[in-house]
């Protein structure tokens, strides 16, 4: 049975702390796990579908074909109990927790994420589909603070960051989260991180600004979240979508432009925003990967990489660290 943990109550006062702080900036940014509201999951869940969103089907033919190897990397004869952060709905961790499950017998997975609804619905698919798998969902901002669980003698941590989240750090920030990581674990434990590479300018402006729009109805949702959280009136349909490729910083940028000059209310904050026209609001970076970058975030968060695997067209990586 699935353990499911409460929504922190202050998770409304940190919406707020993070509007006001980035509204009232310039340029005005919204951080991006604001978009992972109930629509906005669902919404991220329609794009990892889409023919031009590569990342989601690419890292899961690597792990499709690697899994059971990767699994046996990191366990070293231990049992390993799985934990995932920023989880979402889980769909290609089924592939490790099978290859675990497969190698043990059982498994206890501990899925983070901020969404208590995509917690809840990963933990009811995977226990529905998998009957070796017992889940315990934890509600938690790994990005300010990680805890797990004490292991039982003879088992190790594999923690999975895949899906390219990290890419949503900037390299200061990510070095701090992957040390944040490794302080949560035991030397002998790892990590499996997914990583998206440099590639040409069409498919990855593509993959983030698909011909249907729906990353365009993800980017908006934000908009919609805060009218309801924080008694705002932003007109989503009056903010276009941008997706850009930074060359110099070697990521994707997305915003949310301003089509005219027009004012913006915000009840709960008592904040009134005047937005002129062609102002951006920068709600996610992206950033891409060259060959051997993502190997020095983890040696000099204090992991050993162990292991890679990558398609045919090096398009994606996931790497396997170890803990020292």
């Amino acid at each position: 049975m699935a353990l499911t943990a409460p929504i922190p109550t202050s998770l409304n006062e940190r919406v707020a702390a993070a509007v006001l702080q980035g509204l009232s900036a310039r340029p005005r940014s919204l951080p991006p796990w604001l978009f992972y509201d109930v629509e906005g999951s669902h919404l991220f869940e329609q794009i990892t579908q889409l023919p031009e969103y590569y990342l989601t089907r690419t890292e899961r033919a690597i792990l499709t074909a690697h899994a059971p190897a990767i699994v046996a990397q990191a366990a070293q004869g231990a049992r390993l109990r799985i934990a995932e952060l920023g989880a979402g709905s889980a769909d290609k961790t089924r592939l490790l927790l099978a290859a675990a499950s497969e190698r043990q017998g059982t498994v206890v997975y501990e899925p983070v994420d901020v969404s208590a609804s995509a917690l809840a619905l990963a933990a009811r698919r995977i226990e529905q589909e998998m009957p070796a798998v017992a889940v315990a969902p934890r509600v938690m901002d790994y990005t300010h603070r990680l805890t797990l669980d004490p292991l039982l003698p003879g088992e190790r941590w594999l923690v999975l960051y895949i899906g390219s989240s990290i890419g949503n750090f900037d390299p200061a920030e990510a070095a701090h989260l992957l040390a944040r990581v490794r302080a949560a674990l035991q030397p002998g434990d790892s990590l499996l991180l997914g990583v998206d590479r440099v590639k040409d300018t069409a498919t990855l402006l593509a993959a983030y600004d698909d011909a249907a729009g729906v990353t365009a109805a993800f980017n908006r949702n934000l908009l919609v979240r805060l009218n309801r959280e924080l008694a705002a009136n932003f007109r989503p349909e009056a903010f276009a979508h941008r997706a850009i490729w930074n060359a110099a910083a070697s990521r994707i940028e997305m915003h949310l432009e301003s089509l005219a000059r027009h004012t913006v209310r915000i009840g709960a904050l008592d904040l009134t925003l005047e937005f002129a026209q062609g102002e951006r609001i920068h709600t996610e970076n992206s950033y891409k990967y060259h060959p051997g970058q993502a190997e020095a975030l983890l040696t000099h968060a204090g992991f050993r990489p162990e292991g890679v695997w990558t398609d045919s067209s090096a398009w994606f990586s996931v790497l396997l660290a170890r803990a020292v």
